[in-house]
């Protein structure tokens, strides 16, 4: 739930909010290019909220930032990346916030974008999301196809500024709403997102906003103008953790949506079966869902596997012998 202050707050077109927990390294690079923007300096104000555990540390940490007046520093106790951005959204003082990632950098265009779109495509847009680059911390594996960037919160959907179709999608790491829409909606769901450190990978709480400000007839709008850069850590780069990443978002898809996912169990069982029966006998168990992969089409299939395997688990998969 989003809680607004009832005092009248100064006139901001738009709001920058910066969720973290514990990524100091890179946080710095995150508000410095959120603060250098092309917009007038009182036309946004930069939010950061601080998830991390040690409140004092986090209080040192935002001394290097005190001097900029149109930044608000706020230590969160209460863990989650949803309830950081509920908190973010109610300490607002625009209609609109735009939220970047901790390990991201903005471009200076970025919410002068943000707000254009907005205004161009007028009160039924209720969320634009932009462009995101991977910003590689190590070399792209051969094995990784552009089929799976998406895994790494890499968008791109084009040049030209326009409306979302079905079945396309705008990325948290680089996406804004009208906070009024969200007020409407009681914010974002806190039993999904991040919680802590990386042990989960359970997301999808900006997909579930997102779905259920459409279903209440708002639009969602893309600007590849509106563009960041987002690092991708080395730790990512293994074939590990996309099985990992794989088998978290058909987690989060479950929660976001159960009786879609439950329809769907016998045929995500149908294709786990297709892949395993591709491989050599010996690998057509749970070893042939984890081998390592050096053709990246055969990559994509088995991650694809993963996926299939725990949605249908999360179903209540009962198999039986085919006698």
């Amino acid at each position: 739930m989003i809680r607004r202050p009832s005092a009248p707050q100064p006139a901001r077109r738009i709001t920058a909010a910066i969720c973290t927990y514990q990524r100091y390294d890179l946080l710095p690079g995150a508000i410095r290019s959120a603060l250098d923007q092309s917009l007038p300096a009182e036309a946004f104000e930069v939010i950061v909220i601080d998830n991390s555990p040690d409140a004092d540390l986090s209080a040192r940490k935002a001394e290097a930032f005190g001097a900029h007046p149109n930044l608000t520093w706020r230590h969160e106790p209460r863990p989650g990346l949803s309830n950081a951005r509920n908190v973010a959204a109610g300490l607002a003082a625009a209609p609109l916030i735009a939220f970047l990632d901790d390990d991201a950098r903005a471009d200076r265009g970025w919410l002068a974008a943000i707000a254009d779109c907005f205004d161009a495509f007028g009160e039924k847009v209720q969320v634009v999301g932009g462009r995101i680059r991977p910003w590689w911390g190590a070399a792209r594996p051969g094995w990784l196809p552009d089929s799976m960037l998406g895994d790494l919160t890499v968008v791109d959907l084009g040049d030209r500024r326009r409306l979302l179709e079905d079945g396309e999608w705008v990325a948290g790491a680089n996406i804004a709403f009208r906070i009024a829409a969200l007020e409407a909606i009681g914010g974002f769901d806190t039993s999904l997102g991040r919680n802590g450190g990386g042990a989960s990978l359970l997301s999808a709480e900006e997909t579930a906003v997102t779905d259920r400000l459409r279903a209440r007839g708002g639009l969602v709008a893309y600007d590849p103008d509106a563009a960041v850069e987002h690092w991708v850590d080395p730790d990512r780069l293994t074939q590990a953790w996309f099985r990992r990443r794989a088998a978290w978002q058909a987690v989060s898809d479950y929660l976001r949506d159960p009786k879609a996912r439950l329809a769907q169990r016998e045929a995500s069982w149908a294709a786990t079966k297709r892949y395993l029966l591709s491989r050599n006998p010996a690998d057509r168990t749970l070893r042939g869902l984890a081998l390592e992969q050096q053709d990246a089409g055969d990559f994509r299939w088995q991650v694809s596997a993963v996926y299939n395997a725990v949605t249908a688990l999360l179903g209540g998969l009962d198999e039986r012998d085919d006698l």
